[in-house]
């Protein structure tokens, strides 16, 4: 089984919020209230310890407030080869209201980021990554970095035998896909919109996601997963094209499901499992997410139980 690694430029803290039915423009009384390291990267690397073991996480931090990720990772086992810097890491507020089953997010500007911190953001990964890993690279870009950082890092990260997943979107998406060979990542997971907005325009069913997703398998992505919601995931490779799905389950949060996802998808692809294999694993991970608020899965055999459960449509 491979390592796992993962890199988070701009995690947050996350400050998750219980209401019964929120009320917009007037007073709402929370319920619980939980804080919890977060970030797409880090929420990968709780979900993907849980799992299995050896995982590694790095990225930038705030000297400031790391005490939640500090906690996080000597609890979960998880390597930490966080870079620190000067300041506090973000606070996002994510309002969950357990009426509607839905989550508002309040996301807010994260660290200042130069090319030196992101030079040792990289040799850190490469480092942890040298044995071969799944490396995911997930999220957002702080400020001070450009959209096509990612290319040189996905390259710096091929060169020591590393697959990389890449859970981006907007800009830094875009301008990962338009690289080639060695600075193209081995997967990529888009939700549906964020699909939509790299491609340009609407795509209304099925026939139009499986297009675009072949398209960028044709750029010399071997794996693309697409997200949607209820609906399920669409995973296409060179030879392959199926969905996969499971019964609607009641949401304490969804705040981490597509990060769960993924966590999903890295776990399956270190244990080298075939295509349908990593669909019903990373659906299972993302549906037994949804009644956890933070970065954890259940107990293996419940993962497992839904795993087996998953509705799998070969195209």
């Amino acid at each position: 089984m491979k390592p796992i690694v993962t890199i988070t430029l701009n995690p947050a803290v996350d400050l998750t919020i219980e209401v019964a039915g929120l009320v917009k423009g007037g007073v709402n009384r929370g319920g619980l209230s939980k804080t919890n390291a977060g970030g797409k990267g880090v929420n990968v690397a709780g979900c993907a310890a849980d799992w299995r073991g050896q995982v590694t996480a790095t990225g930038v931090l705030g000297r400031g407030n790391d005490g939640a990720f500090v906690e996080l990772f000597a609890t979960k086992g998880i390597s930490d080869k966080f870079i620190r810097v000067a300041g506090d890491t973000r606070t996002n507020i994510k309002i969950a209201d357990i009426s509607a089953g839905e989550t508002t997010d309040l996301n807010t500007p994260g660290l200042v980021v130069d090319a030196d911190c992101l030079a040792r953001v990289t040799a850190a990964a490469r480092d942890a990554a040298m044995t071969g890993a799944v490396v995911v690279i997930g999220g957002s870009l702080p400020s001070g970095l450009e959209p096509d950082v990612l290319s040189p890092l996905v390259a710096a990260l091929n060169d020591v035998g590393a697959d990389v997943v890449a859970d981006t979107s907007g800009a830094s998406l875009k301008a990962l896909l338009t690289g080639a060979g060695k600075e193209l990542p081995y997967a990529v997971k888009p939700n549906r919109h964020e699909l939509e907005e790299l491609v340009g325009h609407p795509l209304p069913d099925l026939k139009a996601l499986v297009a675009a997703a072949e398209d960028i398998v044709r750029s010399g992505v071997r794996l693309v997963v697409v997200s949607c919601g209820e609906e399920g995931a669409l995973f296409v490779t060179e030879s392959e094209k199926l969905t996969a799905r499971l019964p609607r389950v009641e949401a304490l949060s969804t705040v981490g499901a597509g990060d769960a996802m993924v966590a999903g998808i890295a776990t399956a692809l270190a244990d080298a499992r075939p295509l349908e294999a990593i669909a019903r694993q990373a659906v299972a991970f993302a549906a037994a997410k949804l009644r956890r608020i933070g970065p954890h899965l259940p107990k293996r055999a419940t993962v497992e139980a839904l795993a087996a459960q998953a509705e799998i449509t070969r195209l």
